[in-house]
């Protein structure tokens, strides 16, 4: 169990210096990162601190510590993968709406355009 815990704590560590990576060279938002930033800490803190993770273990009555983590940490990226799935079906609406105003505004264009020449004959 120890290194399960052990592969778990670098893991989030590696989580956490790739999103500070990201933010840094701008591949992600900040915004975005603030959620994977929490993630990676509460699996660091979890998997460093046996009596804690030992607890939450009791309290979701799993025999094992290990078990308990890597429940704890399938529901953190699940919520995770969640506000992300929100936020991208959310942008999908915008685009759409955006490309439909957009093609209103080109027939408006095209119209005055047309409109334009005609009277110009």
């Amino acid at each position: 169990m120890d290194r399960l815990l052990n592969v778990i704590a670098l893991a989030s560590i590696l989580l956490i210096a790739l999103v500070l990576t990201s933010v840094r060279r701008e591949h992600i938002r900040v915004e975005y990162s603030v959620s994977w930033l929490l993630a990676g800490v509460a699996l660091l803190v979890l998997s460093t601190w046996r009596g804690l993770i030992e607890q939450v273990a009791f309290a979701l009555g799993v025999p094992d510590a290990a078990v308990a983590l890597l429940t704890v940490s399938g529901g953190v990226f699940l919520v995770v993968l969640y506000r992300l799935s929100l936020r991208i079906s959310g942008l999908k609406d915008s685009n759409i709406k955006l490309a439909q105003r957009m093609a209103i505004l080109e027939y408006r264009i095209e119209s005055l355009q047309s409109n334009h020449g005609a009277e110009g004959r």
